[in-house]
């Protein structure tokens, strides 16, 4: 049991990347990187690259898919690896009865099922899914970006849907999505690959696309330079991991569910993102007055999920003040059904309704953050448990720096300091505006953070 409860500890640091090298010397081009945990696939589950990455520091874990058999576990354990990870659409008895071999052997196990099979128990090591959107503003046909129903660009991203798994669990959080097949990707769509599940507390499990891998460990100066900007930005992440302990600030609430639409991109989580306001996700299986603190706004997208006792809840919350739009039966997006992942067309008109209530009951109100200029961006907006740190991330989905960014936050801060990718902090002046404290930052690359102080 002891040994057990370490292993879920360590789990919680691990940086995962997807490993498919044969060659032991392959794993060089980790040495000073923050991953360190392969999830090794086919030819690269072999003991002499196991017994390499122990070497270097780093754990091991078995890729197993759906139709794996007793002996696949059993030789896992036989190599030493720390675990298996059951990655694709398993029988619900045949993955009950893999993990049970694992667990007896000894090894860890790690599950990516589909979206719709997800579990949200606190006590696994790691809450995941190998589904997912490639994060970066959607292009039509002619070359335009796709307009979202807020108006702006269209960005395609898994925020949403993990800032509800986040809320939903206690566990780290993976996301398994791989490049698209087929394509060269640049550096910048891994780091905003990197940086979707990382401004919301989640880790993206790194994977490299073939051309870019064959380049990389065939020491090519143009991919070694693309693979530094990629680690870099991983490590700057993995280097304030406190980030990943702060909560959801801001005063709007949205109570939804897996039965809800939770569990799909492009839904209500990521339209509000798209406008920039700061928003807590509220699973409504756990909706209760500690929930609610805070709050001055909730969208329920499913008034008719709520027990009598959560009704209760949201009474006393309206007449202490809160404002509350119950949405209506039509609200309701379905939950995924196997390999759905995003919303249906028909689920993107309802969207539509949803949104024009939204900004009826918002308005131009500031919730908690308000952003000028960022139409290409998406934020998350967090807060230390004694609210003297707020920390704003930003994520940039276009190919080229956004310039001249406006922060206009709620309440009143001493100090601002705005942090970056390979560049030294710098203070930043925070000045008196009417809602608060205004922030004005210079440009974004790809990610950014602004750390303001009380």
């Amino acid at each position: 049991m002891v040994f057990a409860m370490l292993l879920l500890t360590a789990a919680a640091n691990w940086v995962p990347m997807r490993w498919t090298a044969a060659d032991p010397a392959s794993l060089a081009i980790l040495k000073g990187t923050p991953v360190n945990c392969l999830l090794l696939e086919k030819a690269a589950v072999n003991p002499k690259t196991v017994e390499a990455a122990t070497k270097s520091g780093i754990e091991t874990m078995a890729v197993i898919g759906a139709g794996a058999t007793e002996e696949q576990v059993q030789s896992a354990s036989e190599m030493k690896l720390k675990g298996v990870v059951f990655e694709g659409d398993y029988a619900a008895d045949a993955a009950a009865r893999l993990r049970k071999v694992a667990t007896d052997s000894g090894l860890l196990t790690i599950d990516l099922p589909p979206r719709s099979k997800m579990r949200f128990d606190a006590a696994l090591p790691v809450v995941g899914t190998y589904e997912g959107v490639w994060p970066g503003i959607r292009v039509e046909e002619e070359g335009a970006a796709k307009a979202a129903p807020s108006g702006g660009p269209w960005i395609d991203t898994n925020s949403g849907f993990l800032r509800f798994v986040r809320a939903a669990t206690d566990a780290p959080v993976w996301i398994g999505v791989r490049p698209p097949a087929g394509s060269a990707i640049t550096a910048e769509r891994y780091m905003q690959a990197i940086s979707d599940a990382a401004i919301v507390g989640a880790r993206w499990i790194l994977a490299l696309d073939e051309d870019l891998q064959r380049r990389l460990l065939a020491g090519e100066e143009p991919a070694l330079k693309a693979w530094q900007r990629i680690v870099g930005l991983l490590s700057y992440f993995e280097s304030h991991n406190d980030w990943r302990t702060m909560k959801p600030a801001g005063e709007l609430a949205i109570l939804q569910d897996v039965d809800s639409g939770a569990l799909l991109s492009g839904g209500v989580l990521d339209m509000i993102a798209v406008k920039h306001t700061p928003v807590r996700p509220v699973p409504t299986h756990s909706l209760d007055p500690k929930s609610m603190q805070g709050t001055k706004m909730a969208v329920n997208v499913d008034p008719g999920a709520l027990s009598d006792a959560q009704k209760q809840t949201l009474r006393t919350w309206t007449r202490s003040g809160g404002t509350l739009l119950n949405g209506p039966a039509t609200w309701k997006f379905p939950a995924p059904q196997a390999g759905q992942i995003t919303l249906s067309d028909a689920d993107v008109k309802t969207l539509d309704d949803i949104w024009k209530e939204m900004n009826s009951m918002t308005g131009r109100r500031n919730l908690g953050v308000r952003l000028f200029n960022v139409s290409s961006m998406l934020s998350n907006f967090t807060e230390s448990a004694d609210r003297t740190t707020s920390v704003l991330q930003l994520v940039n989905y276009s190919g080229f720096p956004v310039e001249n960014v406006t922060v206009h936050l709620l309440g009143k801060f001493k100090s601002a300091q705005l942090l970056a990718p390979g560049a030294p902090p710098k203070k930043v002046e925070a000045y008196e505006v009417e809602e608060g404290t205004g922030v004005d930052i210079d440009g974004v690359n790809v990610a950014a953070t602004l750390l303001m102080e009380r």
